[in-house]
């Protein structure tokens, strides 16, 4: 089953006094790369969230956001407090910043107070008085739903890109069909080809050793036959066909068997000797990039 890395999922919940709201989404990667914008104040969280997308996802580059606020209706008004620390240090480098700014000769504007409470750190939300255990514990088992819907989307999109690489696969295995019939027309014709050449060639050449020249030929004869290339472009096809039923991640094997068919499909083109044969490698050619392009989706 092909699981695409690309996918979104977003999720509202509630417990242990707060309520929140977070999302999920992933593009493609090499690897897997999880970028965690979470709240500092739960002690533990991101460690606990790392360790279980780790577990679920194989590759992508995941970025998943996380904002929790008290629950108005449990508790009152959410506590607000300065970290005087934080504090301080913005100051301080927003001093540094307006220096430097003077003895460029540049003019920046005045930051406001609002500017300053932005900054992040500034302001410590629902920390006062908040043991961070339990909404940790709510969070965490709100976590395999979120997973479930964000799993679900990128196997629909997984379901897609299999539809459209087999369309592609189908494509590559009529091409190669037809570059088997042309090279077979051409080989056919090949040894009344080869002895007209010679013919020519002896008939304006004296001293020439016939016997070398024949072995020349029939090197040439050698090295112009595409049979291995079609060969290897057949068992590429199963290859692949076999890949996208299979229920593992097989993004990385995928992506190294586009490779294999476009060095294939080069040699075949650089062997072809026939204008008719040199088209059908450039379409093999661009028919493999797009199914490369395709196969960078997938997990």
């Amino acid at each position: 089953m092909t699981v695409s890395m690309t996918g979104f999922a977003a999720r509202k919940g509630q417990g242990a006094g707060h309520n929140w709201s977070w999302d999920i989404r992933s593009v493609n990667g090499k690897g897997l790369d999880l970028r965690l914008r979470l709240p500092d104040w739960i002690d533990g969280l991101e460690i606990a969230l790392r360790a279980e997308l780790s577990r679920a996802l194989q590759r992508g580059n995941v970025s998943l956001s996380l904002k929790v606020a008290r629950d108005g209706a449990a508790e009152g008004a959410e506590t607000l407090r300065l970290n005087p620390a934080t504090l301080s240090a913005v100051l301080s480098a927003l001093a540094q910043i307006e220096d430097a700014a003077m003895a460029a000769g540049v003019t920046l504007g005045q930051p406001t107070s609002a500017d300053v409470l932005a900054a992040r750190g500034v302001i410590d939300a629902n920390s006062a008085d908040t043991d961070p255990a339990p909404i940790r514990t709510a969070i965490l088992a709100d976590l395999p739903a979120l997973l479930s819907d964000f799993q679900a989307m990128r196997a629909a999109e997984g379901a897609a890109l299999n539809s459209v690489i087999a369309a592609q696969l189908d494509k590559i295995a009529d091409l190669t069909a037809a570059a088997d019939t042309e090279a077979t027309a051409r080989r056919d014709a090949a040894p009344t080809t080869l002895r007209d050449a010679l013919a020519k060639v002896l008939a304006n050449a004296e001293g020439v050793d016939e016997t070398r020249l024949a072995q020349e030929l029939a090197l040439i004869a050698v090295k112009n036959d595409v049979t291995e290339e079609l060969d290897r472009l057949r068992a590429h096809i199963d290859a692949a066909r076999a890949l996208l039923i299979d229920p593992a991640q097989v993004g990385r094997k995928f992506d190294f068997l586009t490779q294999e068919f476009m060095r294939e499909a080069n040699t075949l083109c650089s062997k072809s000797q026939s204008l008719a044969l040199t088209r059908i490698g450039l379409d093999l050619k661009t028919v493999i990039d797009q199914m490369r392009e395709q196969v960078q989706n997938v997990e």
